[in-house]
């Protein structure tokens, strides 16, 4: 997913911290006055609780928007989870 997220400066650290725990890579990051626009890549699988995550995180001053970007391969040691996953629900 394309993600665009516009956070107060003083929690910029911690958007791009939690965004990168996400498996998230970092487009870059536009300040504009006390705000910053971060870009990032995140999978969509990584972002199912990110409105209430993002809420806490900021105290509920930060807004986001995502867009479909592209379909990726996941990762080996992922699929080998969802695989387990999928034999334990049947």
């Amino acid at each position: 997913m394309d993600l665009e997220v516009r956070v107060p400066d003083d929690h910029t650290g911690d958007i791009v911290s939690d965004l990168n725990g996400r498996r998230g890579r970092i487009l870059g990051m536009e300040p504009s006055g006390r705000v910053t626009t971060v870009r990032a890549e995140v999978p969509l699988a990584e972002l199912q609780s990110y409105a209430l995550d993002l809420k806490s995180l900021t105290q509920g001053r930060a807004t986001f928007q995502m867009h479909f970007l592209k379909y990726q391969q996941v990762p080996a040691n992922l699929q080998e989870q969802i695989i387990v996953l999928s034999k334990e629900a049947e």
